[in-house]
């Protein structure tokens, strides 16, 4: 059986959840949110209720842009959290949305959820080979310490062999 996630680390990224002792909470927090998406078809709401329970969504600091609606999923001690579950390609993006915190001075580090999931056609490798080329890759644009969590959440499918 595959692993629920997997977490790579850049630049250092791990260091400083180290540093900020806060390796435990986040490796609990991700394995609710796993737990908490698995085999669910509308994932948003079960997300921010997730981040929620675990205290990743204080009132007022999710802001990535002051007088603009753009939020990070979850905000803790100067750690953002940012994903999408729908897509990898988010991976821009996403990375986009936490370097803007990190040149502002708002975040140390961030974390980037996205699935795992691609075309079992693709040419490009493993989403761990991708993810890791696609950082190095888009150095110096995206310079900051960030990790990335890899998740293999299974959508809502019903099959012949489960019984629908």
């Amino acid at each position: 059986m595959q692993s629920a996630f997997e977490i790579l680390h850049f630049r250092d990224s791990d260091k400083i959840i180290k540093d900020k002792n806060m390796e435990n909470d986040i490796q609990v927090t991700l394995e609710y949110v796993y737990d908490a998406l698995y085999g669910a078809f509308y994932r948003g709401e079960l997300l921010r209720r997730a981040l929620e329970e675990m205290g990743w969504r204080e009132n007022g600091t999710l802001n990535i842009l002051e007088g603009r609606r753009y939020q990070y999923k979850g905000f803790k001690k100067g750690v953002a959290l940012e994903g999408n579950f729908a897509s990898y390609e988010y991976i821009l993006e996403g990375l986009f949305r936490l370097q803007v915190g990190f040149d502002k001075g708002m975040i140390d580090t961030g974390i980037l959820m996205l699935t795992s999931a691609r075309s079992e056609k693709s040419s490009l490798g493993t989403s761990r080979e991708l993810a890791e080329s696609e950082v190095q890759i888009l150095y110096p644009t995206i310079s900051m310490p960030v990790s990335i969590a890899l998740f293999d959440i299974k959508g809502f499918v019903v099959s012949d062999e489960e019984g629908g």
